[in-house]
């Protein structure tokens, strides 16, 4: 999912950053080029698991597979020739915090420090290797879901769990891979993999983001124990969220806004979409459509994309634990949020690092 919102100068500071962010709720941003085929591609891969595992009677393993669909999501600005390089690195990430996430999930501490750990290991790979948005997120999310789902929902085995995720990995990877049918495409230049990601190479912005993200990781787990311990994944997955691929303050700022306003109107719209029995292919149907919804706006207008995106996580982790129906968890995600993105604002503060172009060999 990457940002509508664009860079600018960090030099502006207080009422004028305020006022500004405040702006960039009632405005939407330029258009980038098409974003229905990332939004087709998107849809897909979280809507076909689901609905086929549904309609053979295993539906848990399609929610579980749905999380691999967080795979087509990255390096969407490359062509598809280059994503093909790109994007079995991102799904053996996820698979890998997956893997973490399940490990870790039996016991509160070793999933805080789990947590840490993922976040800090993902941002390393990510502005490391400079792979953009949606930028740290989703692995973090990907983590807390396993750890969530491992401990809260009787009788998941953890080999069919990682094996379902990796099966979606898998999936969301051709998906995002058809544009390649198409002949002209597959003529189309690419760049060898060593120059798509160089590295990984460690300048001012990767150390700051890099710096911001892992102190989101520390604070956001600590601040989870005093909020709820089960509900920490939430709370920094937010404030990556916000720390984002920018390092401007003014960008910063206006995301924990957009993030905060998104959240709490994508919130309650969730208790009413739970008064439609949803279930089986239908619920597939209404979870690919908010995907697709959310990756046509994104880049436009980032609260928007959270009217979606709040709903659909809440659905994916309701059916996926069993507890859909339950309109208490929007409260509650109302509250993680906040926390979060005041935590992920705040980073901002922090001094950039400046880095000389540093290389890891």
């Amino acid at each position: 999912m990457n940002s509508a919102i664009g860079g600018a100068s960090p030099h502006r500071r207080g009422p004028a950053v305020a006022v500004d962010a405040v702006a960039s709720l009632f405005r939407l941003a330029p258009s980038r080029g098409p974003r229905w085929p990332v939004a087709t591609q998107a849809a897909i891969s979280i809507t076909v698991p689901i609905a086929v595992m549904s309609l053979v009677g295993m539906p848990q393993l399609g929610f579980q597979a749905a999380a691999g669909a967080f795979t087509a999501l990255h390096v969407s600005s490359l062509r598809p020739r280059e994503r093909a390089k790109v994007l079995p690195f991102v799904a053996l990430v996820l698979v890998a915090a997956t893997a973490v996430g399940i490990a870790a999930g039996g016991s509160m501490l070793w999933t805080l420090i789990g947590l840490v750990v993922t976040t800090i290991a993902a941002s390393v790979f990510v502005y490391g290797f400079a792979l953009g948005a949606p930028g740290p997120l989703f692995f973090v999310l990907v983590f807390g879901l396993a750890a969530h789902i491992t401990a809260t929902v009787p009788d998941v085995d953890p080999v069919v769990f990682l094996i379902a995720v990796a099966a979606g990995c898998c999936f969301s990877y051709l998906v995002a891979l058809t544009p390649l049918l198409r002949s002209h495409v597959r003529r189309e230049p690419a760049r060898a993999l060593r120059e798509i990601m160089p590295g990984p190479v460690w300048d001012e912005k990767a150390l700051t983001l890099l710096v911001r993200a892992s102190t989101v990781a520390v604070v956001g787990a600590a601040l989870g124990v005093v909020v709820d311990p089960e509900r920490a994944y939430w709370i920094v997955s937010t404030g990556v969220a916000v720390v984002g691929i920018a390092v401007e303050r003014r960008v910063t700022v206006t995301r924990g806004l957009h993030r905060m306003v998104g959240t709490v109107a994508g919130a309650a719209i969730y208790p009413l979409l739970i008064l439609v029995p949803w279930g089986g292919v239908w619920l597939a149907l209404l979870l690919g459509g908010l995907q697709f919804l959310i990756e046509l706006v994104v880049v436009r207008h980032y609260a928007l994309a959270l009217l979606f995106i709040t709903p659909l996580v809440l659905l994916i982790t309701g059916a996926a634990t069993g507890d859909i129906g339950s309109a208490a968890v929007a409260g509650e995600r109302i509250v993680d949020t906040i926390v979060g993105s005041t935590v992920g604002v705040l980073t901002a503060v922090l001094p950039r690092i400046g880095g000389r172009g540093i290389r890891s060999s």
